[in-house]
């Protein structure tokens, strides 16, 4: 019997689980569902990434400490995955002590062979947030393609790494101050010890083809030292031989996958050394996003190689998703969080078609919200719960629920049904999800075929075909046991009401499916599964639509009073100075402006707010200003105000302005210097 580990990348405990995230979850879940019900011993571990400056932040400004927030954090994810079906066998920390000793192994065993330096390097300091800032909290333009707006460690655009000091036009992400440079020492890793191993195992077949040729760019420019040290204050485990400095999150992150399986091993009694530090017999699978390839397949390997620990069998990478074919995007309601979608729709229903979007291939993946609708209802409702809900209510009423004995004539369709599953089998072994799902569909277009060449309803009026009303049905209620056991790892709990419904103590098992049920009682037939309200889509899109608090790194905590509107009569009733301490002034940019059909005095601007990404405004100052004089200039908005749905559009906040109004209306404009998303305080 094959023993299988599997880790899906951890989710970064600074903000909530959303579609996009989900696609790895559900790709990794079904291959972990498929491989137990193949009766491998297959683990799916994970854990929450807890450590780095976002974490310490957000936790001052909401008044709690890392902990608290990480903990509070660890419960609502995991209630996300749980309703969504994903079933680890243990979900985790890396604040933990586990976490804490292995890495502090992984680093010592690393520097006690030569493959630890440290030395003096210039980084970047803002002067008035008084500390070094991360590289996620310094943002700029790409080094390498130039794309604007990239974070200080790696660009999106071209997946290329650098130092934050490389960056040009950097600014501060929390205030947009330009840093500046500083000396501090610091711990590095020599990646470049292990070029001769990493050039063999990422060749090896540990990779898929697009990953190892991406790495050729890496390997051709030559691996650089890795810096895996961090200034404090920081949230974070400390190093070892370094007081005050503390291991930077990407070292200490991805061994939170030993970590978790070191504590299911210690709840279990399984056999960690078994998996982590012997090569055999234990099989190691990574599923990962492609934006985080450079650390899992570079960094990871070597550290491990390094610390006395075994490599991966196997890394998995996938595409980002698109919704619509465009980036996920709040303006438009598709930056949709996993609990938003579950308080409207199915998690089946987005589980299966991911599945049937899904390849072995590093390709992003679209989810069309109409062909969602359409597809679900037509393949999972229309075909393969209408197998069992045609005739399983004859059954029970005709038979007392016996299905024939012994098993009817079918022309060799059962056998047919069961040789498939060969092929099914290799499909889901090698990811290959989408075809999958195509094979088993076309599996139940056959099945209901036959159910409509026999016609049991018509079979049902006529007392003289009983007996060939009760082998069709009988048939028909094989083949969808047959079926449910291939879609079992995309459709858990309908499998489970399957197996209540058809009265299958043992489950649907892959075994199972060899041979037909005869002379079985099944139970009365229950739902099984809804259809996709498109209404319900719709009032998921507008859930998301208002959802639009800024999403620049670390986030601000959400007030529980509401934002507070501008007040432009002079009488208007005083505030409280607390009141005005939640208006979240940016500097903006107009990057477009246009008069708004319909309206006297409104102009609809586009306006770029650097890192909190763009805004759409409609703003009421038609009377004074031609469009085509804003493009380009600096303005302030508030931009934590509630957006406003308007028979126009959304507007996504609000430009100030001063003057009595008409054509003596004067946009708010900031000094010169200013960046676009500058808090002004």
């Amino acid at each position: 019997m094959r023993s299988i580990l599997v880790t899906s990348a951890l989710p970064y405990a600074n903000g909530p689980i959303h579609i996009g995230h989900l696609v790895e979850y559900i790709q990794t879940d079904i291959w972990v569902r498929y491989h137990k019900l193949r009766g491998r011993d297959c683990l799916y571990m994970c854990a929450d990434d807890t450590h780095g400056t976002p974490i310490m932040i957000r936790a001052q400004r909401e008044g709690i400490t890392p902990e608290e927030l990480v903990t509070a954090m660890h419960g609502e994810h995991l209630a996300d995955f749980t309703d969504f079906l994903v079933g680890f066998d243990n979900y985790y920390t890396t604040n933990s002590e586990e976490n804490r000793l292995l890495s502090e192994e992984i680093y010592l065993k690393n520097r006690d062979a030569g493959h630890i330096s440290h030395g003096p390097v210039r980084q970047s300091y803002c002067a008035k947030d008084a500390m070094f800032l991360p590289d996620r909290f310094i943002r700029g333009t790409c080094p390498s393609c130039g794309a604007v707006d990239q974070y200080g460690d790696a660009c999106e655009a071209c997946s290329a790494t650098y130092a934050p000091v490389d960056l040009k036009d950097a600014r501060c992400s929390l205030c947009g101050t330009p840093p500046e440079e500083r000396e501090s020492e610091h711990y590095f890793f020599k990646l470049g010890d292990f070029e001769e191993f990493l050039r063999q195992w990422t060749r090896s077949g540990a990779l898929q083809e697009e990953m190892a040729n991406k790495l050729d760019e890496w390997f051709n420019e030559g691996l650089k030292d890795w810096d895996i040290s961090r200034d404090g204050p920081y949230f974070g485990f400390q190093i070892p031989d370094a007081p005050g400095k503390y291991f930077y999150v990407w070292l200490d992150a991805p061994i939170g996958y030993l970590a978790s399986t070191w504590n299911y091993c210690k709840r279990t009694g399984r056999d960690f050394d078994a998996i982590w530090r012997k090569e055999d017999p234990w099989e190691v699978y990574h599923f990962i996003g492609k934006d985080i390839l450079y650390f899992h397949t570079l960094f990871f390997p070597a550290t491990l190689k390094g610390g006395g620990f075994r490599t991966p069998t196997r890394v998995f990478a996938h595409g980002f998703l698109t919704v619509n074919g465009q980036k996920m995007s709040k303006s438009r309601g598709t930056f949709i969080k996993a609990r938003d979608y579950l308080d409207f729709l199915d998690p089946e229903a987005l589980r299966y078609y991911y599945a049937f979007k899904l390849s072995n291939r590093v390709e992003d993946l679209d989810l069309n919200l109409e062909d969602f609708s359409q597809r679900v209802n037509s393949d999972l409702v229309g075909k393969v719960v209408n197998l069992a809900s045609r005739t399983a209510g004859f059954v029970n009423s005709r038979f007392d629920g016996m299905l024939a004995a012994p098993y009817p004539e079918d022309g060799g369709l059962y056998r047919e049904f069961v040789q498939a599953g060969q092929e099914i089998d290799q499909y889901y072994e090698q990811r290959e999800f989408g075809r999958a799902m195509q094979a088993i569909m076309r599996l139940t277009e056959r099945a209901n075929q036959f159910v409509e060449s026999r016609a049991p309803w018509v079979l049902a009026r006529d007392e003289s075909q009983k007996n060939a009303l009760l082998e069709a049905c009988s048939i028909s209620l094989n083949l969808f046991r047959v079926l449910m056991t291939y879609l079992k790892p995309v459709l858990p709990r309908t499998a489970q009401k399957v197996e209540a419904f058809m009265a299958l103590p043992e489950g649907l098992t892959w075994e199972g499916r060899e041979t037909p049920l005869v002379g079985h009682r099944i139970q009365p037939f229950q739902h099984l599964m809804q259809r996709v309200d498109s209404k319900k889509v719709e009032q998921l899109v507008e859930r998301s639509k208002g959802d639009m608090a800024p999403s620049s790194p670390p986030p601000v905590a959400p007030s529980s009073t509401p934002a507070p509107q501008v007040a432009v009569d002079p009488l208007a009733a005083p505030i409280s100075i607390d009141i005005f301490g939640q208006m979240d002034l940016r500097v903006a940019k107009i990057i477009q402006a246009e008069g708004v059909e319909g309206a006297d005095k409104l102009l609809k601007l586009t306006l770029d707010l650097g890192g909190l990404g763009q805004r759409t405004v409609f703003a009421g100052i038609k009377s004074a200003y031609d469009p085509a004089t804003l493009i380009g200039r600096l303005t302030v908005v508030v931009a934590n105000l509630q957006p406003r749905k308007m028979k126009f559009g959304l507007s996504e906040g609000m430009v100030l302005a001063a003057g009595p109004g008409g054509k003596e209306l004067f946009l708010l404009s900031p000094d010169q210097g200013a960046q676009p998303g500058m808090r002004i305080k």
